[in-house]
């Protein structure tokens, strides 16, 4: 479990599903620049910041090469992790590849898996999101496939020109065939309305937060919990902001 405390003037945030990379270069830069100016706008005051899965539209980690581009974002996050904010990464279904080099470069560790966190004695449970809940089992067959070492293996004897346009040909297609179905919201048949409700069971979180879905939104799950969907950067500009007391979602440049 990771413990955090924060004083009056400090906050948390959190913020998922950049999705650099996508759809195009152009659109991508423009986006990078934006979030860029986010994390410069609350620099003054961050404590921590959590980016919870699919940061990139695509990211393969080979032993000696990363994917090209994002050079303002990696910038950024590497002047915050050396100023002292704690930064944390998820991996997401499209960014699931990291390997190290964040660890190793910028200093910021990667989680892959859910994470139970307290921040003044408030609980969070937080994670990307994908593969979580019932149902899904197309994508859960999928992430079984990209997750197994020797298809990860195979895939890493590919030269990095031809592997990553055929993997950033699949994350459009992706999207484009209704694989994702991103923006609407299903209320109690949300499949990770469904999971935060199970773990809930077990164990007692103040807030559930996830990418993964793209819409914002703050659900209540009982008088003490709420599931929390972060929204994404290709058409809300979400984030989330917890004061110490209080989650709440807001916009940025929006």
């Amino acid at each position: 479990m990771l413990s955090i405390k924060i004083e009056d003037n400090q906050a948390v945030y959190f913020a998922s599903d950049f999705h650099l990379g996508a759809p195009n270069h152009a659109k991508s830069l423009i986006r990078e620049k934006r979030i860029v100016r986010w994390l410069d706008s609350i620099e003054h005051n961050a404590h921590s910041i959590f980016l919870v899965g699919d940061l990139f539209d695509f990211w393969y980690e080979y032993s000696s090469v990363v994917p090209k581009g994002h050079v303002r974002l990696l910038g950024k996050l590497a002047n915050l992790a050396d100023s002292g904010i704690k930064i944390y990464v998820f991996t997401g279904n499209h960014d699931m590849w990291m390997f190290g080099y964040f660890e190793e470069e910028l200093g910021i560790p990667v989680f892959r898996k859910c994470q139970h966190v307290e921040i003044n004695g408030t609980s969070f449970h937080i994670g990307h999101g994908d593969g979580l809940g019932p149902g899904d089992h197309v994508y859960k067959l999928f992430k079984m496939i990209f997750e197994n070492k020797v298809c990860r293996w195979l895939f890493s004897r590919v030269h990095p020109n031809f592997a990553i346009g055929l993997a950033r040909f699949w994350s459009r297609r992706s999207r484009e065939t209704g694989i994702e179905k991103e923006v609407e919201f299903f209320g109690e048949k949300e499949w990770l309305v469904q999971y935060s409700r199970s773990v809930e069971e077990n164990q007692h979180h103040d807030y559930y937060i996830f990418g993964h879905r793209h819409f914002p939104k703050i659900y209540p799950l009982n008088d003490k919990s709420n599931y929390v969907n972060l929204g994404e950067w290709m058409n809300y500009y979400t984030y989330a902001c917890f004061d110490g007391n209080k989650l709440e979602i807001k916009e940025f440049e929006n």
